[in-house]
C-alpha cells in the first residue's frame, strides 16, 4: 500500500471516530450542558461537545428497614421532598431496596420542582415522568439499587424537589432514612403524576427508597460527601429549614468567592458508629461507617472530597470502645480506602458532650485522647476542628450555650452554622492524597 493511500485511510477513519463521538456527546449535552431538547440550535464550532458533567446534588443514606412495613407500600404513592445543593439542566435519581426482602416494583416514578418549600404541589410545567433503561417501570431486586434514565429539567441550586414513586404490589420492608428533618407525603393510589398535592393527605418525617439525586451541571465540578452520625444527619436542626451543617456548607460552596463549586451529599445516619454495625431493623444505628464507606461515600456521583465526622457513638453505645488507638485505627482505615480511590479525607475532632446524660470522665478522657491524635496530623489528610468550633471557651468540655440544642450533645442551627464555617474550603480543592 502506498503511503499516501495509507495516510488517507487513517485520516478518514479518524474523521469517522470524531463524528461518531461528537454525535454521541451532542445527543446528551445541550447548549446548557443538559439533555438535548431536539431543537438542534447552532453550536459554536469552537465549543467543546460536552460542557457539563453529572454531579450529586442530594443524597441520604439507607439506614434501616422501616418497622411495620412487611408489605412495603403497595398501592400507595410516596412523594419525597428533598433539597438541592447545586443546580443543573438534567436530573436522574437513585432508588434503593437495600433492606427489602422481596423485589420492589416501581411502576410509575416522577420528578418535579416543588411549587413552594416543603409543599407537595409541583411547580407549573415541571412534572417529568422518569424511565429506567427506557422503560416506565422497574423491578429492584432485594438488596439492589437502580438509577433512572436522565430527564431534562432545569433545576436550581437551593431548591426543593418532589420525587414520587408508586408501587402496585407488596415488596417487603421499605428501605428508609428515618430522621429526614423534612416533611414528605403519601397518597392512596397512583398519584405519581399529580401536579397538585391535594391527594397527598398523609405527612411523613421519613425518606423512603430514594437515596440520591444527580444533576447535569455546567457550573459544579464535583461533590463533597459528608459521612457521619446524628450530628451530620442534623437530627436537632429545624425541620424543613435545611439548617444541617452540610446545608450551611453547601451555601458557602455556592456563594463564596474562590470556593470550589461542589454539590454536598449528606450521608449521616443518626446513632451511627465507626466500628460496629447496627441491626438492619434498627432505625437508630445503621451499618458502621467502615462497612458502608464504599457505597455511601467513595462511589457517589462526582465525589471529589470526603468529610468524616464519627466516633462519639463508639464511646456511648454497647459494646463501648474505650481504646483510643482502636478508634484512630478505624479512622485511618477510612483514609486508606479513600486514598485507593484517589480522594483526600478531611476528618473532624470529636465534639464536647459535658452535661449530656451519657457523659462520664472516662468517656471524655477517651474523646480527648482521640482528638489529640487527630490534631497531630497523623490520621486524616486535613483536620476540621469541630470540638474547637463548638466548645464553650469557659468550659471546654461542654458545648457553647448558644450552640446547644438543649441535650448538651447535638448542636442547634447556629451550632451547625459554626461547624460549616470551620471547614477550610481550600482543602476541599486538593485532589491528590497526602502522605501521612
Amino acid at each position: 500500500m502506498k503511503k499516501s493511500v495509507g495516510y488517507s485511510l487513517l485520516a478518514g477513519l479518524a474523521a469517522v471516530v470524531v463524528l461518531i463521538s461528537t454525535a454521541i456527546f451532542v445527543g446528551f449535552g445541550g447548549d446548557d450542558g443538559g439533555l438535548d431538547d431536539g431543537s438542534h440550535k447552532p453550536r459554536d464550532p469552537a465549543a467543546p461537545a460536552v460542557s457539563g458533567q453529572w454531579v450529586g446534588t442530594w443524597s441520604a443514606a439507607a439506614a434501616a428497614a422501616e418497622p411495620g412495613t412487611l408489605n412495603g407500600y403497595a398501592g400507595m404513592s410516596i412523594r419525597n421532598v428533598v433539597h438541592t445543593s447545586v443546580g443543573g439542566a438534567g436530573v436522574r435519581i437513585q432508588l434503593s431496596n437495600l433492606y427489602g426482602t422481596r423485589p420492589l416494583v416501581v411502576s410509575h416514578a416522577t420528578l418535579a420542582l416543588a411549587a413552594a418549600p416543603s409543599n407537595p404541589t409541583a411547580a407549573s410545567g415541571t412534572m417529568r415522568r422518569l424511565s429506567f433503561n427506557g422503560k416506565p417501570a422497574v423491578t429492584i431486586p432485594a438488596g439492589g439499587a437502580v438509577t433512572s434514565d436522565p430527564t431534562r429539567l432545569k433545576v436550581p441550586g437551593d431548591a426543593d424537589l418532589l420525587v414520587t414513586t408508586y408501587s402496585p404490589s407488596p415488596s417487603g420492608p421499605a428501605t428508609y432514612h428515618p430522621y429526614a428533618r423534612q416533611t414528605s407525603y403519601l397518597a392512596r393510589g397512583d398519584r405519581a403524576e399529580d401536579a397538585t398535592g391535594a391527594a397527598y393527605t398523609e405527612q411523613s418525617p421519613y425518606w423512603r427508597y430514594l437515596t440520591g439525586v444527580d444533576v447535569w451541571s455546567t457550573q459544579a465540578h464535583g461533590s463533597v460527601v459528608a459521612i457521619g452520625d446524628s450530628i451530620t444527619d442534623g437530627i436537632t436542626s429545624t425541620a424543613g429549614a435545611n439548617h444541617r451543617w452540610t446545608d450551611f456548607l453547601a451555601a458557602r460552596l455556592r456563594t463564596e468567592p474562590g470556593a470550589p463549586r461542589y454539590g454536598v451529599l449528606n450521608q449521616g445516619i443518626s446513632g451511627n458508629r465507626l466500628l460496629v454495625n447496627g441491626s438492619r431493623f434498627s432505625p437508630n444505628n445503621g451499618p458502621s461507617v467502615l462497612s458502608r464507606l464504599q457505597r455511601d461515600a467513595l462511589s457517589r456521583t462526582g465525589v471529589k472530597a470526603v468529610i468524616v465526622e464519627i466516633g462519639l457513638n463508639d464511646l456511648f453505645k454497647t459494646p463501648r470502645q474505650l481504646d483510643p488507638q482502636k478508634i484512630v485505627a478505624g479512622m485511618r482505615e477510612i483514609v486508606r480506602q479513600a486514598h485507593a480511590r484517589g480522594l483526600r479525607v478531611t476528618g473532624s475532632t470529636l465534639s464536647p458532650f459535658g452535661g449530656h446524660r451519657g457523659y462520664s470522665n472516662v468517656l471524655n478522657s477517651v474523646r480527648e485522647q482521640v482528638n489529640r491524635i487527630v490534631r497531630s496530623g497523623t490520621v486524616y489528610d486535613e483536620v476540621v476542628d469541630f470540638d474547637k468550633a463548638l466548645r464553650d471557651p469557659s468550659a471546654p468540655g461542654r458545648l457553647r450555650p448558644s450552640y446547644d440544642s438543649g441535650d448538651h450533645l447535638h448542636p442547634n442551627d447556629e451550632g451547625f452554622r459554626a461547624m460549616a464555617n470551620a471547614v477550610n474550603l481550600a482543602h476541599l480543592k486538593l485532589a491528590a492524597p497526602a502522605a501521612l
